[in-house]
Order: C-alpha cells, then structure tokens, then sequence
C-alpha cells in the first residue's frame, strides 16, 4: 500500500490526458475489483461477477470506452438493487468516478476529456472542503464531543480497546479540529505542486487511519482513484 501512494504522489508534471485516464483506470480497477470480492464472499454473484470481470479488463486495458460504460451501467444497477449508495460516500465517489471516465471516453476532442477530469478534480476539492464546513458550523464537532460519541458508541472500531479513547476529551478536540481545518484549507494546496502532494498523502493517511480504525476500507481506496486527476488538474489550471 504504501510503495502504491508513494508512486501516486510521485507522478510527474505534465501528465497528458490519456495517462491520468489510465492510472484512474488501475487504480479503480483494484478497488472495484476488491469491493466486488468482498460481495462475493457472502454469494451476491448477480452484479459482482460481471463487475468483478469487467474489473480485470479495466486493469488490463481490455475494451476501452466500452468497459467503462459497462462499469458504469453496473453501477446504475446497484443504485435500484441496493435502493440507493448503500455505502454512502464511497457509492458515490464510485459512480462519479465512472461517470466522468465514460464522459471522457464519449469525448469528440481533448478539450471535453479535459472538462471531465477538470469536474472529477474539483469534486475531489470539494469532498475535502465541504466535508470540513459541516463539521466546523456543528457544535458538537466545535467541542471535540462528536469523535468522542465515535469511539464511544459507533459500531464501526473494529478493536473495543479504541473505545477507550472516548475518555480523553482534551486529545479527541485536538485530532477534531485537525481534521476539520484540514478539510477546510485543503483548496490552498493547489497554489503549488508539493503543497498538493502533502496534502494527498496526509488525506490518503487519514482515510487509511479510517480504514485500520473503523473498517472503511472502500473510502481510502477509492478516494485514491480520484487523485491523479486532481495532480493533473493541478498542474494544468495553476
């Protein structure tokens, strides 16, 4: 996991659009391709199978635009099987990452393949910043109470000894507000290349932390599948 953020963050300037199509498409590759293994295990084969196929052509460049749509089309089926994003953010992230692939693939030039990554990056942004200005207008997040209710009552630890956390108020307040005045600041790091790359690999150290704590293992995965569009956005618009 780490030597793959670490090549991630390594991508050069002047990636051209073709190349950032293709990391999105391996890196969405795996993380569709584990969420589909995850599905199976528990005998769901309707979807998952085809998703799970349709996952190792991406990854293998078999059938270009074609294996997108069909990608796509699966993830328009899981919104009527599962009456919605069952998964919340990661669904929707999922579905928007296809959704901008397929509209660059449809593209007649290069200039509408730019204008779909251009959305895929700033809904990136977005994710980041908007997540933040919820948590700052909420009182309990102003007084470290919501990371405390967390630890103390959420389903989601995976360890029961992580509860024990909810009886450090003093350290829950500093690692929320951290959070949240990351998120907000987090539109800044695109005045300048390092800056950005920081600031992805502190976002993709803390959907990891995410993961390890409380099981959301699909929001680092697919959140990092987002990242090379927006290195590009940077580079390209800055």
């Amino acid at each position: 996991m780490n030597e793959l953020v670490v090549t991630l963050l390594g991508l050069g300037q002047g990636l051209s659009v073709t190349e950032v199509m293709r990391w999105i498409e391996l890196l969405l590759s795996f993380a569709l391709a584990q969420q589909s293994l995850e599905h199976l295990a528990r005998g769901d084969r309707m979807i998952f199978v085809p998703r799970l196929v349709l996952s190792l052509f991406l990854a293998l460049g078999i059938g270009g635009g074609w294996t997108v749509w069909g990608l796509w089309g699966l993830g328009l089926a899981m919104l009527w099987r599962y009456q919605g994003p069952y998964n919340g953010g990661s669904d929707k992230m999922t579905l928007l990452i296809l959704t901008c692939l397929s509209l660059a693939h449809l593209a007649p030039d290069i200039f509408w393949q730019e204008m779909a990554l251009s959305y895929l990056a700033v809904q990136l942004v977005l994710s980041y910043f908007v997540s933040g200005w919820i948590k700052v207008i909420n009182p309990e997040w102003q007084r470290g109470e919501a990371l405390r209710d967390v630890f103390r009552f959420s389903a989601y630890p995976v360890s029961e000894a992580l509860r024990s956390l909810s009886d450090h108020p003093r350290f829950l307040l500093v690692m929320g507000w951290s959070v949240v005045l990351f998120e907000l600041v987090f539109p800044l790091a695109l005045l300048h290349p390092v800056a950005l790359k920081l600031a992805l690999l502190c976002a993709a150290g803390f959907h990891f932390s995410n993961a390890c704590f409380f099981g959301l293992n699909r929001f680092f995965w697919i959140w990092l599948c987002a990242y090379p569009a927006l290195i590009w956005f940077q580079d390209r618009v800055f």
